[in-house]
């Protein structure tokens, strides 16, 4: 396993279908690429380069050895408006592979990352009723800091932050 940053061709490529199918389960939450466009659930090549031109820093997650490696996970790291917070995106493992601590993994790339770039916490939007993500969030150290609805999804969103220190 190895942590790796995303910065050209075909690795963005390739990381496009992970976070699709990583992203699938909140899509079954009713999620349409109508209601909810921006969804990772939805994610496109062009949007994953749009996001790279500008500056958001994004991680894959490899799995297997030299040219056979492949990317089983992904994050995204992007700077604020709100000086010194970070947002955390796109957190994503395969459905195969999760439970192995990739995600805890690339949660500790992104927040070293972030550390070096001079945040100071990291702050993430997540599905509210999704219970098992929110603990898992809730036990690295996040605290839920609001909900709010959006009139076009049909579940609240939690928004949770964590001290980089």
């Amino acid at each position: 396993m190895e942590i790796v940053e995303v910065l050209e061709e075909p690795l963005l490529s390739a990381c496009v279908p992970v976070i699709r199918a990583a992203f699938q389960t909140i899509a079954d939450l009713g999620l349409t690429e109508r209601n909810a466009p921006t969804s990772p659930a939805f994610m496109t090549l062009e949007r994953l380069r749009q996001a790279r031109d500008r500056g958001v820093r994004m991680f894959a997650l490899l799995v297997g050895e030299g040219a056979v490696a492949t990317p089983a996970g992904f994050v995204a790291l992007e700077r604020s408006p709100r000086p010194g917070v970070f947002y955390l995106e796109r957190l994503a493992v395969l459905t195969a592979l999760r439970h192995r601590g990739m995600g805890r993994a690339l949660m500790d790339h992104a927040f070293a990352e972030a550390r070096a770039a001079g945040a100071e916490r990291i702050s993430i939007g997540i599905v509210d009723e999704h219970v098992a993500l929110k603990r898992w969030y809730l036990d690295y150290g996040f605290v839920v800091t609001g909900t709010k609805r959006f009139e076009r999804l049909p579940f609240a969103v939690c928004f949770m932050e964590k001290p980089v220190g």
